[in-house]
């Protein structure tokens, strides 16, 4: 009969830990490295939250105090009359604004400014009644003698659409030259002290570029949800302290309202100056400021758009048009945006879900610094304070849009305004 006998009978004990002893070692490597490992990454996140921290630590004490707009609310502000009220023209570049442009038409002929002034719709060859809405509204208020209908001559090679419209008007003012031009847009109203109060601005403190940041309507979910962080994010990049600043090299401007001294126009060269720039506005003012001129920038409520935006889309191909123009086209810089919009608005919000309570509680600290921050805009639009939090998902979506913006670049399609591309990519 036979006898299986067990393999490990009769063996000593020191045997059986030559067998086992490769195993445990094994099973103790793998343990430390699951220790490294885990260490690793409790550490990553603790750095990554302290990072995000540190970022909002500067935001909120160290960049301009961008995000409180008392200082810089035009509408909290009286000026003194200036002796004198000097003569302003205003022009409008217009390119099928039928659905505006006779609101904005109105509220320009009902400003209370008390000296000369006048202005000029710039028809940038609409395919719709622009024209002919601007002239009805002229003649339903007795102004026709202060409204001129303009069309503009064909866009030259090397201009955008809206400088151009803008040359064109300056070039069409008349005899009598102004000392102010008021750069406008046709789907802006203002309130009728608006040109009064930016007059009063500009002499009272000798300034060669005013500007405001008219109220961007924040009515429909997407405007609610995106509007706001656009003036946060926008005020982030042109600080007005700094704009205000004359040893400073910011410089900046909204195009929805900007008057400008004529004789600064002049210095800079004229707008040929800057007549291929997307971003006109801040193009304008920085070359004002570089030639010396003192330039402010504030927000108001008193003035509004006009143009609404009900779709996701239409707010994204807003953000899309002069994203990665911002960004001089370069694939390093929209790398390093992307990057550091991940880190400094969406890295607190994934991080508050990690293990190491360290990282938790400073994450959490981030994202209640970015929130306070925020607060102060959402008030401004007059929102539910509850929209403040949200800013890390408004950001994501502007990432996005920015992403966008240098795909269009590549594709030959970036700046699209109005069926134009101003942006085209040179190879």
């Amino acid at each position: 009969m036979l006898r299986v006998r067990n393999r490990t009978q009769g063996e000593t004990p020191e045997a059986l830990l030559s067998i086992a002893g490769p195993f445990a070692r094994v099973a103790s490597l793998s343990a430390e490295a699951l220790s490294v490992a885990e260490w690793s990454v409790t550490s990553a996140s603790t750095f990554l939250s302290a990072t995000s921290l540190g970022i909002w630590l500067y935001l909120t004490l160290g960049r301009g105090m961008f995000w409180h707009l008392r200082p810089f609310d035009d509408d909290a502000i009286e000026h003194p009359a200036p002796p004198r009220w000097p003569r302003v023209v205003a022009i409008i570049p217009a390119r099928n604004e039928a659905a505006t442009i006779g609101e904005t038409t109105s509220a320009l002929i009902r400003q209370d400014y008390p000296g000369e002034f006048s202005f000029i719709v710039v028809d940038d060859h609409s395919e719709d009644e622009t024209p002919r809405i601007a002239q009805h509204f002229a003649k339903q208020h007795n102004a026709e003698s202060r409204v001129q209908i303009h069309l503009a001559s064909p866009l030259p090679p090397g201009w955008t659409g809206k400088l151009w419209a803008l040359d064109e008007g300056v070039r069409h003012v008349g005899p009598q030259v102004p000392e102010f031009y008021w750069f406008t847009d046709a789907d802006v109203v203002h309130a009728p002290d608006t040109l009064r109060r930016l007059v009063a601005r500009a002499e009272q403190d000798r300034l060669d570029l005013v500007s405001l940041m008219v109220l961007l309507q924040a009515k429909t979910l997407p405007e609610r949800a995106l509007i706001p962080a656009f003036l946060f994010f926008f005020l982030k990049l042109y600080l007005p302290r700094w704009i205000a600043d004359p040893n400073a090299r910011t410089a900046g401007a909204a195009g929805g309202c900007i008057l400008l001294r004529r004789s600064a126009l002049e210095k800079i060269g004229g707008l040929a100056a800057i007549r291929s720039e997307v971003i006109d506005d801040c193009s304008l003012a920085r070359a004002v400021k570089r030639a010396g001129g003192p330039i402010w920038m504030g927000v108001t409520r008193a003035s509004h758009s006009l143009r609404a935006y009900v779709t996701f889309a239409e707010i994204r191909d807003m953000i899309a048009r002069t994203a990665f123009t911002q960004l001089r086209y370069s694939p390093l810089l929209l790398a390093g945006t992307l990057a550091g919009l991940l880190l400094t608005y969406v890295a607190p919000v994934a991080l508050i879900f990690t293990h190491p309570a360290t990282a938790r509680i400073l994450a959490l600290a981030a994202w209640l610094l970015m929130s306070l921050t925020f607060l102060p805009t959402v008030r401004f639009y007059r929102l539910s304070p509850l929209w403040a939090p949200l800013l890390p998902l408004a950001a994501l979506f502007y990432a996005y849009a920015t992403w966008l913006s240098a795909v269009r670049y590549w594709f030959n399609r970036g700046a699209q305004w109005k069926g134009r591309a101003q942006a085209p990519r040179r190879v």
